[in-house]
């Protein structure tokens, strides 16, 4: 992660940690969810939510929810399930509770992916979306461990991020992930490589070219012990 708060770290969860703001610096926020609309975000937050098949009675946890857009559709997606949107950034937070007002089942709460609060096999899903990009390799790590702790077996985690088998030819904002640090991190059977090193059966579900990001793709990965 890349932007230093020491002053925002919860009890409990260490001094020092970096984080990327949901907008990338606290001044974007406002025009944060404008910008998610604008890039087609809500068709991958659906899409992804089509492919965890929820289930009523379902535990579903967000890792790095940020602003909650994803967090409050699976509250609204018709299912009678428990849903915690987790994040580090209390700015964020706090504009993904406003959303949720009146809205049962949800909750958002303040800690990172690195060292949940949550105890083991917790959760019957757990959903990542663009939030893997942002991580160094060892946080990538860290946070692959703490998901799999936190599912229960048999369970998974579904993601969606830039990354995978992504070419120059995905265009101008593909170019600039491969040359990225962290967003190189994710290209080709990094992601898959990652999960199943920390005990996951990983599946790539889908890979899209993107306008705006390069290329987005999909993963299933299932704890299956």
């Amino acid at each position: 992660m890349t932007k230093h708060h020491p002053e925002r770290m919860p009890s409990g969860l260490g001094h020092g940690r970096d984080y990327l703001p949901a907008a990338g610096r606290d001044a974007f926020l406002p025009g944060y969810d404008l910008l998610t609309r604008l890039a087609g975000m809500p068709k991958v937050y659906e899409r992804l939510i089509a492919e965890a098949q929820l289930h009523d009675g379902h535990r579903v946890l967000e890792v790095g929810c940020g602003t909650g857009n994803l967090t409050v559709r699976v509250a609204n997606a018709g299912r009678r399930v428990e849903v915690v949107g987790l994040d580090p950034d209390p700015k964020a937070l706090a504009r993904a509770q406003r959303k949720a007002a009146g809205l049962t089942g949800i909750r958002f709460e303040h800690g990172f992916g690195e060292e949940m609060p949550y105890a083991d096999g917790s959760f019957d899903r757990v959903l990542s979306s663009m939030m893997f990009h942002h991580l160094d390799e060892q946080a990538k790590v860290a946070v692959a461990g703490e998901v799999f702790r936190v599912l229960r077996p048999g369970s998974s985690l579904h993601l969606v991020d830039i990354g995978g088998e992504m070419t120059y030819s995905d265009g101008f904002a593909a170019r600039r992930h491969m040359r990225g640090h962290h967003s190189s991190g994710n290209l080709g059977d990094s992601i898959p490589r990652l999960l199943q090193a920390n005990g996951f059966d990983c599946t790539v579900v889908a890979s899209e070219r993107h306008r705006l990001l390069g290329r987005l793709t999909y993963y299933r990965a299932v704890r299956t012990t």
